[in-house]
């Protein structure tokens, strides 16, 4: 009977290490399973954030238009150094100042502002503007065109306007060449003219800053 009882024992071990080995094996089956799900999951993400890089609209780059004087433009006053100096005209500060004789410039890119003092025995009219300026501006301004001369009211009081159109001279650097409008504002006084001219590109909404200009104009 011994011998017997040994048997089953035997049988019953082998019975157990045989179900002991199919547990362990599932067991590593599942974790294999779940790290290569885990490694696929990770390229997926990868790929989402680059796709979202690459469709990024950027954020447009804000300016003026071309000849667009800022709103927040600051103006100072200009009085002439020498010569005849009874008056003053408010200009944008910071721009460009140059001075030949009697006219002094300033400029900055595409807009300028232009101050020309000369001895006149009358006062400057509709008429006298457009039948002897208009003539001498026609001629030495390249393709100038519809000029208007009127009579309008500044602070200094009553003043000839003369509006035009031309074009500026060669960009020395790019060779561009812009058309521009004219306002020329004639002052005078006592046998004194000042010629105000105020001029940019046609498409400049510059109606604010040229007034401000040419209304701060005033005999001292």
């Amino acid at each position: 009977m011994a011998p017997v009882r040994t048997s089953a024992a035997v049988g019953l071990a082998l019975v157990a290490a045989v179900i002991t080995g199919c547990s362990s094996s599932g067991s590593h089956s599942g974790s294999g399973s779940h790290t290569g799900s885990a490694t696929s999951a990770a390229p997926a993400g990868a790929g989402n954030s680059g796709v979202g890089n690459a469709g990024a609209t950027p954020a447009p780059t804000e300016s003026n238009p071309p000849g667009d004087i800022p709103d927040n433009q600051v103006y100072v006053a200009y009085r002439p150094a020498g010569g005849f100096t009874g008056f003053t005209v408010k200009v944008p500060e910071g721009w460009a100042r140059t001075g030949q004789g009697a006219t002094t410039v300033f400029t900055d890119k595409l807009n300028t502002v232009r101050v020309t003092t000369a001895t006149a025995s009358t006062a400057p009219t509709v008429g006298s503007v457009t039948n002897t300026v208009v003539p001498q501006l026609r001629s030495q301004v390249p393709k100038f065109a519809t000029p208007k001369a009127t009579e309008v009211t500044r602070h200094a009081g009553p003043v000839v306007r003369l509006t035009y159109q031309g074009d500026s001279a060669k960009d020395p650097v790019t060779g561009k060449v812009v058309r521009d409008a004219f306002e020329r504002y004639a002052f005078y006084r006592q046998g004194h003219e000042v010629d105000l001219t105020l001029s940019g590109p046609v498409n400049a909404d510059n109606v604010d800053p040229w007034r401000i200009v040419s209304d701060s104009f005033a005999w001292r």
